[in-house]
């Protein structure tokens, strides 16, 4: 009965675990009842020796009573009242042993059955662990011998021989007791567990996972970014860098879309636009043509500007289809084209004080349209930067390291603020003045990029901004 009732238990707990293990609260449920019973298995067997032990301790005291009551009696006692003393300590025989000698006191007769020698005068535990399996797995006709102390006189022993078979069904029956009672503990201590994740974990990450997949469905609805809670956990945390990664992709996309709507406005007036080029350049061939040589000089300078116009109106235009220009790289001496620059861009009144340090034999690879952009972008910011400052200094310089020469662009500004040099070069991120569309720099970057060179800043405060342009050598 009682091994029925354990294989039962068993199987109602494996129907529970399969039940539960499709999901990660089943998972937990299912691991923390394993857990529970694992437990209960390594402390089966102290428990069952101590039961063992208490058993027959109960008998041996039992047995000792029996022998008392004998030898109170003063006429030798009946078969008939001899095997009533046995029967109530559930012995077989019970002798003393007193003085080295020892005195049997009840007894009948054991036949040939085996015997189990049982010492509990010494306590060894890793023994009596070993023989609660002995208990289990011995022949049913079995007879332990018993030597114990009684309690009532610790100087002699008492010797008692009884069966096994009663103490292996109370073994059997604790057995299935214990076992009941560690699957009921791992029950409600797995549902406890399992509630207290499910609250604590399972819930905000399953609100984590709808969160990611309302977002996919629709990554440009600002509804859809998740809300952080005040967790100062690792769940708090993952909540916290969803909600910050679900933002800079919508910025992402915005600024995209931003970018769509600039292109396609470029495209439409690209057609006007250069059609205007085109009549402000047959003005200026002509101005070119002219025999005052000051005249002719703004001409041909002004023939070159429009050319840059039309030609930047084409690169907008492939930048939009994702296109990018080569560039023809050749020497570029630097000192001619930043004089050029400064004579378009750098104020005729001195409001701005203006220095070009370069040497006239440093020369660069590069195309020289680009070239005249990027310097270009980057006197026009500093300028902007510089306005109603007292003193306006710009100045500029060049030193060639190896295969590389370092331009360095200084000016007198106010610096960039902290919030906007983290992303500087990305366009409509650098916060220009009135007016700007926040491209500049970006378009450096890129240009500088596409004749291998690089931009970087080097230092910005209230004394002032340095940008470092390297560009290849052609020395």
């Amino acid at each position: 009965m009682a091994k029925g009732a354990i294989r039962e238990g068993l199987a109602r707990a494996g129907q529970i675990v399969r039940a539960g293990t499709g999901s990660l609260g089943g998972r937990l449920l299912a691991l923390t009842i394993a857990f529970v019973l694992t437990a209960s298995v390594l402390i089966f067997f102290p428990s069952a020796a101590n039961f063992r032990n208490s058993w027959l301790g109960e008998r041996a005291n039992a047995a000792h009573l029996a022998a008392i009551a004998a030898e109170l009696a003063e006429d030798n006692l009946s078969e008939e009242a001899v095997r009533e003393l046995l029967d109530g300590a559930d012995a077989i025989a019970v002798a003393r042993i007193a003085g080295g000698a020892t005195e049997l006191v009840l007894g009948a007769d054991t036949g040939n059955a085996p015997l189990l020698d049982e010492d509990q005068t010494r306590r060894r535990p890793l023994r009596e662990m070993a023989a609660v399996i002995a208990t289990f797995t011995g022949p049913e006709d079995r007879l332990v011998v018993l030597t114990a102390i009684p309690q009532t006189r610790p100087d002699e022993r008492i010797l008692v021989i009884l069966p096994e078979a009663p103490l292996r069904e109370a073994l059997i029956g604790f057995s299935a007791r214990l076992f009941w009672f560690a699957l009921f503990a791992s029950l409600v201590t797995g549902a406890l567990i399992y509630l207290a994740l499910l609250v604590m974990f399972v819930g905000p990450m399953r609100q984590l996972s709808l969160s990611m997949t309302r977002f996919q469905e629709n990554p440009s609805d600002a509804g859809r970014v998740l809300t952080p809670s005040q967790r100062h956990d690792e769940i708090g945390e993952a909540e916290r860098a969803l909600a910050a990664m679900q933002a800079d992709i919508l910025a992402a996309i915005r600024q995209r879309e931003r970018l769509a709507s600039l292109g396609l406005a470029v495209a439409r007036i690209n057609h006007d636009l250069r059609n205007v080029f085109a009549s402000a350049q047959l003005v200026s061939d002509r101005l070119a043509a002219s025999e005052d040589e000051r005249t002719a000089a703004m001409g041909q300078r002004l023939v070159r500007a429009i050319g840059r116009g039309i030609r930047l109106c084409s690169d907008v235009l492939d930048y939009g289809r994702t296109a990018e220009t080569r560039p023809e790289l050749q020497p570029i001496a630097l000192t001619p084209l930043i004089d050029e620059i400064a004579g378009e861009l750098v104020p005729a009144d001195e409001s701005v004080i203006w220095e070009n340090m370069i040497a006239p034999e440093i020369t660069v690879m590069g195309d020289r349209d680009m070239l005249h952009r990027l310097f270009g972008n980057l006197v026009r910011n500093a300028i902007t930067a510089m306005k109603g400052r007292d003193p306006a200094r710009l100045s500029i310089s060049a030193e060639a390291s190896g295969d590389e020469v370092h331009v360095t662009l200084a000016d007198t500004g106010p610096g960039i603020p902290p919030a906007v040099q983290a992303r500087l070069f990305e366009p409509f991120s650098s916060g220009g003045g009135e007016g700007s569309t926040g491209l500049g720099l970006s378009i450096t970057r890129e240009l500088a990029g596409l004749m291998e060179g690089a931009i970087t800043l080097q230092s910005t405060g209230p004394e002032g901004t340095v940008f470092v342009v390297s560009l290849k050598g052609a020395g």
